[in-house]
């Protein structure tokens, strides 16, 4: 059977890769930890691989706004391959400070434009916020997400958030609009029962409480919640929402391993 090969990239400030390369090696793929700077040394590797990940962390230090030096480091210096590698259908996803740099380099929510569109800027809170919450998963007809890695999901999961900078914010209601129509929008952070959230289960005030949106081919996919860290059932502490002896975060990852293969 094909071994799925998974490229995580990771600079200065990174700090989820490790959970995030146990999370798809658990999934039965083999992922490697990949510093920027050996990946600008040689451009063509990105395309040797058939999963390629932008983990959580605070890259850079965050300088500016959070992911914005990596996205324009990778933008200018890996964009083509970059690009290829998304628009051939190859799964990719950014966790956290990835979707964040996912965002701001334009790969998300148009890999075909490649323009930034929309943005993640402070919590309303103006404060790091770090807990776990409730994420609606949107559906299409037939209870199936437009999103690959979200199959098999139930309504409503728990995964935690961290971050100072979730609050997602598309350029304008034509976006958002564009957004729905395509079943862009995967994950809506909610309440337990899946109606509205208040604070502090809706972290941020993100733009209609978007957690997480993909393109429209739904291979690329980005969230501000953590699933690398809800692996197992055991990691959440309450017992909620787990499948077995799993955590929801693992059907995630294993949606992309089984997709590739």
């Amino acid at each position: 059977m094909k071994k799925v090969k998974v490229l995580i990239l990771r600079t200065a400030g990174t700090n989820c890769d490790c959970e995030t390369q146990a999370a798809f090696e658990l999934s039965g793929a083999v992922a490697e930890r990949i510093h920027i700077n050996a990946l600008i040394e040689k451009k063509d590797k990105i395309l040797e691989y058939d999963i390629l990940a932008f983990p959580g962390g605070f890259s850079y230090g965050d300088d500016i706004a959070s992911g914005k030096i990596l996205s324009n480091e990778i933008k200018n210096k890996l964009g083509d391959k970059i690009k290829k590698f998304a628009l051939s259908g190859r799964p990719i996803i950014g966790i956290c400070n990835g979707f964040q740099v996912l965002v701001k380099m334009g790969l998300l929510p148009d890999p075909e434009i490649f323009e930034q569109i929309s943005t993640l800027s402070y919590n309303d809170s103006d404060k790091f916020e770090c807990r776990w919450v409730y994420l609606k998963t949107e559906k299409k007809i037939q209870n199936e997400s437009n999103c690959i890695w979200t199959n098999n999901l139930p309504d409503v999961i728990s995964l935690p958030v961290a971050h100072g900078e979730g609050k997602f914010i598309p350029n304008d209601e034509k976006l958002l609009y564009s957004l729905n129509k395509n079943n862009q929008v995967v994950f809506r952070y909610s309440s337990k029962d899946g109606g509205k959230p208040e604070y502090p289960l809706d972290p941020n005030g993100s733009v209609e409480q978007i957690a997480g949106i993909c393109n429209t081919k739904g291979n690329v996919f980005g969230l501000m919640p953590h699933p690398e860290r809800y692996v197992f059932a055991l990691q959440h502490p309450a017992r909620e929402s787990i499948s077995g002896e799993y955590g929801w975060g693992k059907i995630i990852f294993q949606n992309a391993v089984d997709f590739v293969k």
